[in-house]
């Protein structure tokens, strides 16, 4: 009955999870994806409440969905994983400061500009030789990777470009001396310099970049939609009085929707942000600040030691099966064992973890984001288990298989009664290392929109650039998830071990002998 209650269990949540996102199209719900590592303004979280977000795009669609008349979903993704995403069907629409070019516009759709702003230098404040692209020739400069600024900087010419995938670490690295300047969009280098006073602006806005909404190409009738509610909130002057709210309004806006008038609505967002990350905290109240993290981090490590959990499982009934193909399978199947393990082996966990979420859906096959990183690290890890179980079946002298088929076992009873309990005992300890390995190995799974522990610690890092306190929050986190199960293996290494102790001589030599 148990048996069943599982496969049953294990049914739902695989096959019926499609299901459940058509009927969401049914209830109008519109399911829209970001990155939460994004940073302020766009979309990052509630520097009080750690598990809302908040952002500039998080209320424009929200003004969207109210428009249009239907609910909103969000949905977490990698930055550079969102168009792959959208066309695995995981989400409706993707808006995060994605860029409206032509290289982009190839793949997606994308809706009439929602925000137009510009590229923003930005320096150690006293650097007083930058001002401009000029002044950057012969210099190490960052910017976001596959970004608009990376295309201006290469274009100019004679700049070292170091690329980012977020730009808190290319400030990071400027604050530490390792490159001279920044070129971000303007809205990231207007709050990074108003929280971190050692940073500043200078020099004129370099080029135009125009936000839109990213969509799939048949979803044409989507597309007409959205642009329709943007043409409202447009009119109405819901988009400015988001815009004014975030300290965001420009004179790029201004022309574009020929709206010079002055403003009547306080930054009251941006002074929420400003006021609530750059104030210094007690100690005291940096623990309670720590604490109120400590669901959304809790959370994630459940996540994360579930998926390890099961990946693992998956991994040692796998490698034992490829084990025992490789060693008594015949010459073909033993072949076919070794080509696995030496092409998993071979090939980074990333790229497959990618071919298995983004490529697998073009042939028909489209995993959930828990079975597709439980697939991804379970066939991982298979091919190491695999070997762990051969140099433990090799470590059993050949002649207890002799001995056991001598005393009329079959070669399967022989393995099954003989060999493989002995060894089992063997090979606990480096499958108990590899579970080490695999749990912290999860970490990247959060390319396939799965947030787990190391995710959520970038998040709430990037939210409050504290890197020290949260890191050290997420490595004891990890170090409390390994810790029970090195001593759950040392507890059976001790009932599995055969115990070789000397008898224990109870008299004397000279008591043993009668006169």
């Amino acid at each position: 009955m148990r048996k069943l209650l599982k496969v049953s269990l294990c049914f739902w949540l695989i096959f019926l999870a499609p299901a459940f996102s058509s009927l969401a199209k049914e209830f109008k719900v519109l399911r829209w994806a970001a990155d939460a590592e994004s940073n302020a303004p766009y979309i990052f979280q509630d520097p009080k409440i750690p598990s809302n977000i908040i952002g500039f795009e998080v209320d424009i669609v929200n003004a969207i969905a109210d428009v249009l008349g239907v609910q909103t979903h969000f949905v977490q993704n990698q930055w550079d994983g969102l168009i792959p995403g959208l066309y695995r069907g995981d989400y409706d629409i993707a808006i995060n400061g994605l860029e409206i070019t032509e290289d982009r516009k190839k793949e997606v759709n994308f809706s009439k500009p929602y925000y137009i702003t510009h590229e923003q230098l930005v320096v150690l404040k006293g650097v007083n030789y930058i001002y401009s692209l000029s002044d950057l020739v012969g210099r190490k400069v960052g910017a976001l990777k596959n970004s608009l600024a990376e295309r201006i900087l290469r274009a100019k010419g004679g700049i070292n470009v170091l690329t980012y995938e977020g730009e808190v670490n290319a400030f990071v690295d400027m604050k530490n001396g390792r490159i001279d300047a920044v070129l971000v969009d303007a809205p990231i280098a207007i709050y990074y310099t108003a929280v971190n006073p050692e940073f500043e602006m200078v020099g004129q806005p370099i080029g135009e970049i125009s936000y839109g909404i990213a969509v799939r190409k048949e979803d044409t009738l989507l597309l007409q939609e959205l642009n329709y509610a943007i043409d409202v909130i447009q009119r109405n002057g819901k988009l400015r009085e988001i815009l004014d709210s975030w300290n965001l309004w420009n004179f790029m806006m201004e022309t574009y929707l020929n709206d010079f008038a002055p403003t009547n609505v306080p930054p009251k967002k941006y002074q929420y942000f400003v006021e609530s990350v750059s104030q210094k905290s007690r100690f005291t109240e940096r623990i309670e600040l720590y604490l109120k993290f400590m669901p959304v981090f809790f959370e994630a490590a459940l996540i994360t030691l579930g998926l390890s959990f099961v990946a693992m499982l998956f991994a040692i009934f796998a490698g034992l099966i490829i084990a025992l193909l490789r060693i008594y399978g015949g010459k073909i199947l033993s072949w076919f064992a070794v080509a696995y393990i030496e092409i998993i082996r071979g090939t980074p966990l990333l790229i497959q973890l990618y071919l298995i979420f983004y490529a697998l859906p073009s042939i028909g096959i489209k995993l959930s984001p828990f079975l597709a990183a439980v697939l991804g690290l379970g066939l991982n890890y298979a091919a190491y288990e695999a070997e762990v179980y051969r140099s433990g079946f090799f470590a059993i002298p050949k002649g207890q298989m002799e001995a056991a088929i001598s005393l009329g076992m079959s070669k399967f009873q022989a393995i099954r009664y003989v060999i493989f309990p002995q060894t089992i005992r063997i090979v606990i300890p480096p499958v108990t290392n590899d579970f080490i390995s695999l749990l912290k190995d999860s970490s990247l799974v959060s390319v396939i929109t799965m947030v787990e522990l190391t995710k959520v610690y970038n998040q709430i890092a990037s939210t409050y650039y504290d890197y020290l306190g949260t890191g050290i929050i997420t490595a004891v986190l990890y170090l409390l998830l390994g810790l029970p199960f090195i001593r759950i293996a040392r507890y059976f290494e001790r009932r599995l071990a055969v115990e070789r102790k000397p008898p224990k001589i109870k008299n004397n030599i000279y008591n043993s002998l009668s006169f």
